[in-house]
């Protein structure tokens, strides 16, 4: 009874720690009232009541609890209280600081895009963390950490985290531009609030050392700062639409045991940008590089483990994976919105680096099985299986069976003209199988040197890719 006790004291500790952060949250919606200056002196006052009065009665009763004084629990309760609130006031007051700063450039860091970060960590962490709650609950008040000592997320509290930062940084943005009569359009405060609140449940759903209410605040509020400085929307209903695609097929992935909860919503958060920026048929391609992907790291899966070259967690992609291959052509759809006089360019350039993508990928699952002796690339002296830098001739057909596939897809979804089928094809293949062979050579010089990760090599071949098919589209056509 003692034990059941303890657990529902410590819940509704919880419960009010989160209370305290949702009212911190509220703060925002009376910054149209003060200038920057102001609220900075202000947040740095309460880093300081934080910092260095940690046992204030009033604090010390808000932000942990007291069983017996002087005990580890009460200790380890404080100090995580603590941290927690001053992290927040900490991520507060760097995009405060930021913005003060950056008055005396043509640069602006608006208070409606730091407003909105601060709700998203606030009211959409709070929710998040009273779903967790309501899990610990049926787990008998047992926490499930990450390797880092963090507490495990789940899907459904991520998810409310997004749905809950979306209203409420929507409403705390167009409530600050409303009173500072700023010409902001409602679509772009709108796109700003799904962008940040996307890439807030991601930083939740990282495992990492680093703090939510660092993480969260500051990659919110980076991001939206970024696209802010774009001053590109679209209409809601069709901002909601990429999300509801992007989210169903990142959860499809995720229950296939393709994707995690981190590669759910990094995908979610590029295929939003893909779309709206570009087209849906640029994301299915996209979308069409993670399904063979994923499908064939299951190839062979077993026979691969077996020789401790298969792909880690099962095979389970993270955000690391989705990034190192997508940010080329995360990049190159965003240029495509902006400079669409560009268009034809950066559609071949968007085709190389999908097709790069792909074709590394299958060469690295499929030739790894191949039976003949690997070699490698740098001195084609025969090697191990597994080796960075080590091809096969299984594999060099498999990229290019890859980067074909994308050419082919680029024609069916209409992409680009069915006429033009021949020279898409054969400009997406090449710049998928150079570019897959770029990747093997990083991989046996800079990767096995150490100065490069894999992810760091995935990275530079998609844009070698993307900038060899580029090229080739400037020669030929």
């Amino acid at each position: 009874m003692h034990t059941i006790l303890e657990r529902l004291e410590k819940m509704e500790h919880e419960y009010r720690r989160q209370i305290l952060r949702a009212v911190f949250g509220m703060l925002v919606f009376a910054f149209p009232f003060f200038d920057v200056l102001t609220l900075l002196v202000f947040n740095f006052l309460i880093l300081l009541s934080l910092a260095y009065f940690p046992e204030y009665p009033v604090i010390a009763k808000l932000l942990y609890r007291k069983p017996e004084p002087g005990s580890r629990e009460m200790l380890t309760d404080m100090n995580d209280g603590i941290r927690s609130a001053r992290n927040l006031a900490l991520s507060v007051f760097i995009m405060l600081l930021i913005s003060q700063l950056l008055e005396f450039t043509p640069l602006d860091f608006p208070l409606y895009v730091i407003g909105g970060a601060i709700a998203i960590a606030t009211f959409g962490s709070s929710a998040a963390s009273f779903i967790r709650n309501r899990k610990k609950r049926h787990l008998n008040g047992t926490i499930i950490r990450n390797r880092h000592g963090r507490e495990q997320h789940f899907l459904p509290s991520s998810i409310v985290m997004l749905g809950v930062g979306i209203i409420f940084a929507y409403l705390a943005g167009t409530w600050i531009a409303g009173w500072e009569d700023l010409n902001v359009s409602r679509n772009l405060v709108f796109f700003l609030a799904v962008i940040g609140s996307i890439t807030g449940a991601l930083f939740e759903s990282i495992p990492s050392k680093v703090d939510d209410n660092i993480s969260v605040p500051l990659g919110a509020g980076m991001t939206m700062w970024l696209f802010h400085s774009f001053g590109y929307s679209v209409p809601p209903s069709e901002m909601f639409m990429a999300l509801m695609f992007s989210l169903v097929l990142g959860y499809l992935a995720y229950r296939a045991r393709i994707a995690d909860l981190s590669a759910l919503f990094s995908a979610s958060l590029l295929g939003v940008l893909i779309i709206v920026f570009s087209d849906i048929s640029w994301f299915v391609l996209l979308l069409t590089f993670f399904i063979l992907g994923g499908g064939f790291t299951k190839y062979k899966y077993k026979y691969k483990e077996s020789i401790g070259i298969a792909q880690s967690k099962d095979g389970v992609r993270s955000y690391e994976n989705v990034f190192s291959n997508s940010m080329a052509a995360l990049v190159l759809a965003v240029l495509y919105g902006i400079y669409p006089q560009y268009s034809e360019f950066l559609i071949f350039a968007y085709l190389g680096t999908v097709a790069t993508a792909t074709g590394d990928t299958l060469a690295s699952e499929i030739g790894t099985t191949a039976r003949s002796q690997p070699i490698m690339i740098t001195t084609l002296k025969p090697t191990c299986a597994g080796v960075d830098g080590a091809v096969t001739v299984l594999g060099e057909v498999a990229a290019i069976l890859g980067s074909a596939i994308i050419g082919i897809l680029a024609i069916i979804f209409g992409v680009l003209p069915v006429e033009s089928w021949f020279m898409v094809i054969f400009i997406t293949t090449a710049g998928g199988f150079l570019g897959t062979n770029v990747d093997s050579i990083l991989g046996a010089t800079l990767q096995h040197e150490g100065t490069l990760s894999n992810s760091g090599v995935n990275f530079v071949a998609t844009f070698a890719g993307a900038l060899i098919s580029g090229a080739m589209y400037l020669i030929l056509i």
